[in-house]
């Protein structure tokens, strides 16, 4: 007899409508969000699309999008989040239990560094301390919910998390205007020919009008800054109150010490620019004598310590955080040696931030961008362009870098304060 041919089942398409709001045309992310959705395997059709007459007017797309099933779906749609693209009924949130320490729901969703806001009984509830690469976890009671970023190290059995994409909603990240002046030299990301005076300017009025609101300056800091000799312009920062937080390394502080306790860092005598014999052996025994104290503020109040950058932050009572790594010697006993709990001490300090500095240290400015909420300002200056490029490509897109001499810049920046 005649062989039958089977008939292929093809499941159709799941999908859903999606809507976005903003400088669609400048930002370039519309482009975005379809490369994006084409991708992940999956089609788009733009529905509506309503363009802004005025530069200041906003405009307004709705798109529909398929994918083959609906976990792509869901994936898909946690990516569009990451523009600012929010489902056009976004329903309530599904919840779901940690069953294990330390480790999320599959479905989970993933967060971005954009404000964020979560459906919970009918009413948005802002999520706290935005942060990207985490989950969102659900606390309070039925008439004061909360939720807040947990990173995957500290989420525990029991907690509640937000699982998939409804429910959620997040703001596209503002895109400055041509007749606003706060902060104008943020419309390019990375400068190294615009006049040093100008920018100087505008970060100290950015720094100053966050101090007078009450916010926090927060600064990133490499060696470098010792190095190059702009110790004493730090220093100059930290007394007249702009520096409230610093994250660094143990090189920044060893180096900071060294130069207080033997006038070299690295070895090399900072006022005559030349090694000294034994040089090399300055940073260890520096370091030996603060773990000999037992830790920074304890060299200080020993008077074993008496000037420098740590010594200004410890007499200050100014807050810092260091994280080591692999590579260092020692440390001084203030390093968080566990990277996971130096992240955490990290995360501690962020509320209250309004702006953040970062200066000649890669690592460390990624690490801390990567806490970072996308509504706090963000300056990279580094002699190596490479690092605000990285820094942004690491998904703080507002980083703003400055390709100068980290000593200049921070004397400038001081004559410009202080």
């Amino acid at each position: 007899g005649r062989r039958r041919r089977r008939r292929e089942v093809v499941t159709p398409p799941v999908s859903d409508t999606v809507e976005i709001r903003g400088h669609l045309l400048d930002s370039g992310v519309l482009s975005r969000c379809v490369d994006d959705v084409r991708s992940l395997g999956g089609d788009y059709v733009i529905e509506r699309f309503d363009v802004g007459k005025d530069h200041d007017d906003e405009s307004y797309a709705r798109i529909r999008v398929s994918a083959p099933s609906e976990p792509d779906l869901a994936s898909m749609l946690m990516r569009l989040n990451s523009y600012g693209v929010n489902l056009t009924d976004p329903g309530e949130p599904v919840l779901r239990d940690v069953a294990t320490d330390g480790v999320f729901p599959l479905d989970f969703y993933s967060t971005t560094n954009l404000d964020t806001q979560v459906r919970l009984g009918g009413r948005w509830v802002e999520v706290q301390q935005p942060e990207m690469d985490c989950g969102l976890l659900v606390g309070g009671g039925p008439d004061e919910r909360w939720v807040r970023t947990v990173p995957v190290s500290d989420v525990r059995a029991g907690d509640t998390v937000v699982c998939g994409a409804s429910g959620v909603r997040v703001a596209q990240q503002a895109v400055p205007s041509d007749g606003d002046q706060t902060f104008e030299f943020m419309n390019s990301q990375v400068s190294s020919e615009k006049p040093q005076s100008l920018l100087l300017r505008q970060i100290a009025q950015q720094m100053r009008e966050v101090k007078a609101e009450g916010g926090k300056v927060l600064w990133v800091g490499g060696p470098a800054v010792v190095h190059t000799g702009a110790a004493p312009a730090m220093v100059a920062l930290v007394e007249a109150g702009y520096v409230d937080v610093l994250f660094a390394g143990n090189a920044l502080a060893t180096h900071d010490i060294e130069a207080s306790l033997y006038g070299t860092s690295l070895g090399v005598d900072l006022a005559m620019g030349r090694g000294v014999e034994h040089g090399h052996e300055h940073h260890i025994r520096a370091i030996n004598q603060v773990r000999k104290a037992g830790s920074i503020a304890a060299a200080v109040e020993q008077g074993v310590l008496t000037s420098g950058i740590m010594h200004a932050m410890v007499t200050h009572g100014k807050r810092f955080v260091l994280v080591g790594s692999v590579r260092d010697d020692g440390p001084l006993p203030d390093v968080h040696t566990d990277v996971i709990v130096g992240q955490r001490a990290m995360r501690a300090e962020l509320p209250g931030v309004g702006f953040a500095i970062m200066v000649a240290t890669m690592l460390h400015s990624i690490a801390t961008g990567n806490l970072l909420p996308a509504s706090v300002p963000l300056v990279c200056v580094d002699i190596n362009p490479a690092t605000v490029t990285k820094l942004a490509d690491r998904g703080s897109a507002q980083a703003v870098g400055i390709v100068t001499d980290i000593g200049l810049f921070l004397e400038g920046l001081a004559r410009e304060l202080v």
